[in-house]
């Protein structure tokens, strides 16, 4: 890279493809403004949900509602459609065919799919012990910060739908290329913000 050459953060396209890799860094810039605002939301619910914490008001408690096996599950999940995204990026990177991307795709869309599946199933068994939002401030914390993480899980499931339908049209084109990046940004970073609701909701909530 010469001097004057400005690195965008993301999948470096470099000597496969000059004239997108050079476009990408301005294309890509707006997009982690975007993330930075969500990462603020985020962290806003984060605090509210730790103030929150204690008031269950006589109701259901952490406790007695998270299950440490359902949650290891969906990070294993959400961690591994990561990497199955990251292979994508990968072979979009090294001109690999359009099957083989949208077969990557495909396994993350998959993935997050189960993901989400079985939060509901977390969410169906909360509500059947009357842990419903009303019930507490704790509980609104926890609904207004946890559902929040597995809606941007779907839309960024119906994001993958409409890239491979753009794959099958366009095939790997700039355009193309520039926004796979932008929905691997998306997608890492939906990992990153489910890693900390793990570290920092379920598991010190199992033992309240």
């Amino acid at each position: 890279m010469s001097a004057g050459e400005a690195a965008h953060a993301g999948l470096n396209l470099g000597e496969t493809d000059r004239e997108t890799d050079a476009d990408a860094g301005s294309a890509l810039f707006g997009f982690w403004m975007f993330l930075m605002s969500d990462a603020v939301i985020f962290a806003l619910l984060f605090a509210t949900y730790g103030v929150m914490l204690p008031a269950s008001a006589g109701g259901p408690t952490p406790g007695s509602l998270y299950k440490i096996a359902p949650t290891f599950v969906e990070t294993l999940l959400l961690l591994t459609s990561s990497l199955t995204y990251g292979m994508a990026s990968v072979a979009m990177k090294h001109g690999a065919p359009v099957t083989r991307i949208a077969t990557w795709l495909s396994v993350t869309l998959i993935l997050g799919t189960a993901f989400l599946g079985l939060e509901w199933h977390d969410f169906a068994n909360m509500f059947a012990q009357g842990a419903y939002p009303t019930r507490s401030g704790y509980l609104s914390a926890f609904f207004a910060l946890v559902p929040l993480h597995g809606l941007h899980v779907l839309i960024g499931s119906v994001w993958l739908l409409v890239m491979m339908a753009q794959l099958l049209v366009f095939g790997v084109d700039s355009r193309v290329k520039i926004n796979l990046l932008r929905l691997g940004l998306f997608w890492h970073f939906l990992d990153i913000v489910w890693i900390a609701l793990f570290s920092t909701v379920y598991l010190p909530g199992l033992i309240r």
